[in-house]
């Protein structure tokens, strides 16, 4: 069974009004500290083989922004995970970046090392509507770190976008697509904006000095995005993802077809041998746990069978072909789960086709609640 590796980094050089992710603002202090924390938590893992040695199909760095940490920290963290628990010959390794924190050099440092994959949050190609969202940069800024990148050698590229954005109208989300698929990447990430507890958005929108994103208006963006992303040669393969053929992100169908992963860094999650458990939260803790020598977990439980077939088939609904009806075949859920696949059916958020039971146009609006009610 395939198994991947999530490394979260936890540092940005600004945070955005919408972010509610475990990070801090970049400091070197702080970076060497983590650096040793996740030393200490890759070699305390390999110790005790977590893996149980199997080699990595896919290594994720994500955040934060991992490229905050120059080029020869994140190529430091990679060959120490090669070195302790073997990549496959054609492991993907991802990067988030922010269009402000590469340069070439970097870049080029990036490939040589390994890195296949690399993810901008792009959000907007409009200057004023990255303002909206506390992104301290232009859209100028993603045409010319894709350039960059392209030419440093990679040739799988991701931007990540939010739609919803406060001012933003339809017809700017539009541009903002044009804008994008003129740099021709290789996938394309659309994301509903959401006001999260304790951000800067949420607070202003409590306070009256912004507004909830309009449900219809980004509905209609998302139909837009799926038109004319599927014009451009797309395929939407996920609710959020688009890619060309052969770029479907490998790491992130390890958590929606069911297969095991590891998570490193604070906040992270790790889900091994049907054993679902998490890292602290707090960065500090996290280190200080590091330090006695001591794994940061915080949660950690056995599912059963049942929990773990029900659970492939909760993320594996995210995928657009849905998840074969065979699941259900294998082991019949109780009757109570029954009643709920039927009624979720009969309210037109499930449908069965070929074989398979996926989430309706209708459904995938509504993904997350048929999750919890599933779950």
């Amino acid at each position: 069974m395939s198994v991947g590796l999530y490394l979260h980094v936890p540092f940005c050089q600004t945070r955005c009004h919408f972010c509610a992710f475990t990070l801090q603002i970049h400091r070197e202090d702080r970076v060497q500290h983590y650096l040793r924390a996740l030393s200490n938590e890759v070699r305390l893992h390999a110790g005790q083989q977590s893996l149980n040695g199997r080699r990595l199909d896919t290594v994720y760095f994500g955040g934060g922004t991992p490229t905050t940490l120059d080029a020869s920290q994140l190529t430091g963290i990679l060959e120490n995970v090669r070195d302790s628990y073997g990549l496959t010959d054609a492991a993907e390794i991802s990067v988030e970046a922010h269009p402000d924190t590469v340069t070439e050099e970097s870049l080029r440092k990036l490939v040589a090392a390994g890195f296949t994959r690399i993810s901008f949050g792009a959000q907007s190609m409009d200057d004023n509507e990255l303002l909206q969202i506390g992104r301290r940069t232009s859209g100028n800024r993603t045409e010319a770190a894709v350039r960059m990148a392209r030419k440093a050698g990679f040739t799988n590229i991701n931007l990540d976008l939010i739609y919803g954005v406060p001012g933003q109208t339809l017809d700017s989300w539009l541009a903002t697509l044009d804008a994008v698929l003129s740099l021709e990447p290789a996938h394309v990430s659309c994301y509903a904006l959401t006001v999260e507890e304790k951000t800067r958005l949420h607070i202003d929108v409590r306070r009256g000095d912004a507004v909830e994103p309009d449900a219809g208006l980004q509905n209609d963006m998302e139909d837009a995005a799926a038109r004319r992303l599927a014009a451009a040669g797309f395929s939407h393969y996920e609710i959020s993802n688009y890619a060309r053929s052969g770029y479907a992100c490998r790491h992130n169908l390890l958590y929606w077809q069911g297969h095991d992963y590891l998570g490193l860094g604070p906040s992270a999650q790790s889900y091994l041998d049907g054993r679902r458990f998490g890292n602290v939260e707090s960065v500090e803790d996290y280190g200080r746990t590091l330090e006695e020598g001591r794994l940061p977990i915080s949660d950690s439980e056995l599912l059963s069978e049942g929990q773990r077939r029900r659970e492939r088939i909760v993320f594996g609904l995210r995928l657009i072909e849905g998840v074969d009806q065979a699941l259900l075949r294998h082991e019949p859920p109780d009757r109570a789960w029954q009643q709920t696949l039927d009624q979720l059916t009969r309210r037109g958020l499930l449908e069965e086709r070929a074989g398979r039971i996926r989430l309706t146009d209708e459904g995938r609006r509504y993904a997350d609640s048929v999750a919890v009610e599933l779950l």
